[in-house]
């Protein structure tokens, strides 16, 4: 009697269990949907371009897909139309560049693999009826065994594959394009923006003078993403090699270059790295030494941050920078003035190893100093043979024709209009008087 109570008491509980996953089932379903929309939500404002290239995939997909399951269309290429949607499925990338090259590639391997197995064929019929069989691979399969269909076949899937390679350029081109010769101008400049923002607040941080705790965080997190882009930067120039002239972007970019200012970024950022493991150190240097170098150590950081920052512009902008030289001769003053006071003080007094921390400072301030100068001259070189645009200076109803710092351009030879001369006597005034005197 017990046993059949124990045994109704399991089925009811596993009713129940059953009955409890099954009402459970619509909310559970209703969770996914809700965090499968937040994910395409964050997706969306993360890169929108992600969501159109989805779309992009699916439109050159579909118009391929016609040749499958149009009849007109079948009839002429057969089954061979599916390999028209295994080109775009294979080929299509994210940037132009990238399915270009891809393109390309499988096409010249697919051409010359074609090749082979006609030169195969061919030379298989010169042998005659029998011949000594030699196996060279196990992973050639044979696409027919009707020698009538062979050439048929080829024919059509080359043709398809042709097809399905022109739609994937031209839909990947015209339709929102991406273009990886823009990411990789866009990420140097970021790059390089983010070094300038975190050496322009790390001088009041580290002294104390001034600064936001939750901005500087986010400049820390800035320049560590700079020491990690090398790859990218690497792949997106490839990509860029392969990409038509587009925009501002000539055909033959300087792409190297860029790689260039890159890397000279990367190298300020892991002086930068350095840096910020000295923020807070537990050593204290003395106050006499620290206020006799916070000053220089705070110009060329501040001075060293703005002019990365008017060459990140520059960059981003495409033309010239105006004001980096300036900041930058600033900052190598205060570098030779720190030098030069350095060399003044009596060492004797001080316990070195309270000194270390900033010495280290000042000591990686002046080596980026001298990065931050080689990194401007680089840019120059990528303005000019990138064909940066010089911005024409126009003057405004409110702005001043003339100024003392701009010289007088002489009068033209226009006769138009009233003239007035006046006669201004050099002559000194001991020489009038004597005349006046005889």
């Amino acid at each position: 009697m017990a046993s059949e109570v124990n045994h109704s008491n399991e089925d009811m509980a596993a009713d129940a269990g059953w009955l409890g996953r099954l009402t459970a089932l619509p909310r559970k379903i209703a969770c996914k949907v809700v965090e499968l929309a937040k994910k395409m939500k964050k997706l969306g404002q993360d890169d929108p371009r992600r969501i159109s290239h989805s779309f992009k995939v699916g439109l050159a997909i579909t118009i391929v897909s016609s040749l499958y399951y149009f009849k007109p269309l079948y009839d002429g290429f057969g089954s061979s139309a599916m390999w028209a949607v295994f080109t775009v499925i294979n080929v299509f990338e994210f940037s132009v560049g990238a399915t270009l090259g891809k393109g390309l590639n499988r096409g010249f391997a697919t051409l010359l693999a074609g090749a082979l197995g006609f030169g195969a064929y061919h030379l298989a019929n010169l042998t005659g009826e029998r011949s000594e069989h030699i196996l060279v691979g196990i992973l050639c399969l044979p696409t027919s065994y009707r020698e009538e269909e062979i050439l048929k076949i080829a024919l059509q899937r080359a043709t398809t594959i042709l097809i399905g390679g022109l739609i994937t350029v031209l839909v990947c081109i015209f339709v929102y394009p991406v273009w990886a010769g823009g990411d990789l101008h866009n990420l140097v400049a970021t790059n390089m923006e983010k070094v300038g923002t975190f050496l322009e607040g790390f001088g009041p941080q580290y002294f104390e003078t001034s600064g936001n705790e939750e901005h500087y965080k986010a400049c820390v997190e800035g320049y560590k993403n700079v020491l990690n882009s090398k790859q990218i930067e690497d792949n997106l120039a490839n990509f860029a090699w392969w990409e038509p002239c587009h925009g501002q972007f000539r055909f033959r970019q300087p792409w190297k270059l860029y790689l260039k200012v890159g890397s000279q970024s990367r190298q300020c950022a892991y002086r930068i790295d350095a840096l910020n493991g000295y923020l807070n150190s537990d050593l204290q240097t003395p106050p006499q030494i620290r206020s006799k170098i916070q000053e220089p150590c705070i110009k060329m950081s501040s001075e060293t941050g703005r002019a990365l920052k008017e060459l990140a512009v520059a960059i981003k902008t495409m033309t010239p920078s105006s004001s980096a030289q300036s900041h930058i001769a600033k900052a190598k003053i205060a570098a030779m003035n720190l030098k030069s006071m350095l060399k003044t003080v009596i060492w004797e007094e001080i316990n070195l190893l309270e000194v270390i921390p900033d010495a280290t400072v000042a000591s990686l301030l002046v080596d980026i100093v001298s990065c931050a100068e080689k990194l401007a001259e680089s840019t120059n070189e990528l303005a000019s043979l990138a064909k940066f645009k010089r911005m024409d200076h126009k003057v405004t109803p409110e702005e001043p024709t003339c100024t003392r710092e701009k010289p007088m351009h002489p009068c033209t030879s226009d006769t138009s209009g009233t003239h007035h001369v006046i006669a201004i006597n050099l002559q000194p005034a001991t020489s009038l008087s004597e005349k006046g005197n005889s």
